[in-house]
């Protein structure tokens, strides 16, 4: 025990002594191993954190929710195709039809009209101050029923005042903070375009998406009834619908809204579909599928860094068993001769005590 004790200490002391005298090596090391190590860690909780983050915002939509649109869901790279881009607008009947398919519970139209008609933003002012950077999003009041964005003071905008176009709207948390900060913003008045519409009800605040902002921001909006949205902007076609299936039929909902849309856009049988479809667990799947290859190939980055610090490691390795290594050998090579020397001492002895024995022996007598 004593004696394996004495090893350890040995080989500490050995292994200390090449570290110090190998400074730049050892500290090049430390560093490769130190970067790679952080960095594998930053990926795993960097994705893990997005995850997270993406599957609460998505699942906040709704888990029952289809969104639908004139293009293909997911994430564009490039210009997209011919086809694509000569879609026909989806309309207020399509989402009116929809509304009426055994399995989908309700549906909604949206219609985004941030820019006019010249592709000019809209400017929202009010308490003297004015903004381009808020989305405005004309929709029904059964948007209400979705969930998705709740009443916290006032009230959601009703049948009749979407009916007999009243301006009226009901605006996001932000854009409550920014207008009517030292006060209640329900029914006061805020200016959009030329127009002056009446609060009606504000929104609770919702998480904001990673980095998102502007008229991006899920609280910097305002919704205004959907006969009032297309008053202001007459030939805007930016819409897309929010379906939401019944309890236990999404997949039904899905095939009848798909039949139903290809039967409305006059698709041909075999031809695919010229619209898209998008489902919470759609979105996460193509999110995971991206992350997925970002942390492949940040792992092979960082182990570059791993293996800088693993050649380093070798390095020193190499140097702490050089100096042994020349000690050994001039050991061996002592034990060596002195092998040869003890079996040629031993050989010349054993001449001598032969010659001994003959010169002792009697002479013969013949």
């Amino acid at each position: 025990m004593k004696l394996l004790r004495n090893d350890i200490y040995e080989n500490l002391q050995m292994a200390l002594s090449t570290l110090l005298a190998n400074k730049l090596r050892s500290f090049l090391t430390v560093f490769g191993v130190v970067i790679g190590i952080i960095t594998v860690m930053l990926i795993a909780s960097i994705i893990s954190g997005i995850d997270v983050s993406v599957k609460k915002e998505v699942e906040s939509f709704g888990t029952r929710s289809i969104f639908i649109s004139k293009y293909n869901p997911g994430i564009h790279i490039g210009r997209m195709s011919r086809e694509e881009r000569m879609r026909k607008e989806l309309i207020y009947d399509d989402a009116i039809a929809l509304s009426t398919l055994p399995a989908v519970e309700l549906c909604v139209p949206f219609l985004d009209i941030t820019n006019n008609f010249f592709g000019q933003k809209l400017l929202v002012s009010g308490n003297g101050k004015t903004t381009a950077g808020i989305a405005l999003q004309g929709t029904l009041p059964e948007y209400e029923r979705v969930g998705t964005q709740v009443v916290t003071e006032g009230r959601f905008f009703s049948q009749f005042e979407n009916d007999t176009k009243q301006n009226v709207c009901v605006i996001g948390s932000k854009v409550a903070d920014d207008f009517f900060r030292f006060g209640s913003p329900v029914d006061q008045t805020i200016k959009i375009g030329s127009d002056e519409f009446r609060v009606v009800g504000t929104l609770q605040k919702r998480e904001q998406f990673l980095f998102s902002g502007g008229s991006d921001d899920q609280n910097n909006v305002i919704y205004l009834p959907f006969s009032v949205a297309r008053k202001l902007k007459p030939n805007a076609d930016d819409i897309y619908i929010l379906a939401v299936a019944k309890p236990g039929m999404m997949d039904e909902a899905k095939d009848q809204v798909r039949d139903l849309l290809r039967v409305r856009r006059e698709v041909p049988f075999a031809a695919p579909d010229n619209f898209g479809m998008e489902t919470a667990e759609s979105v996460l799947d193509n999110f995971r599928s991206i992350t997925a290859g970002l942390a492949i190939a940040m792992v092979v980055i960082s182990s570059v860094g791993l293996m800088v610090g693993g050649i380093g490691v070798m390095n020193i390795m190499l140097v702490s068993v050089t100096v042994p290594a020349a000690i050994v050998a001039s050991l061996l090579r002592a034990f060596v001769g002195a092998h040869w020397w003890l079996h040629r001492k031993r050989r010349h002895w054993i001449d001598f005590r032969d010659l001994a024995r003959v010169e002792s022996r009697p002479p013969r007598s013949d």
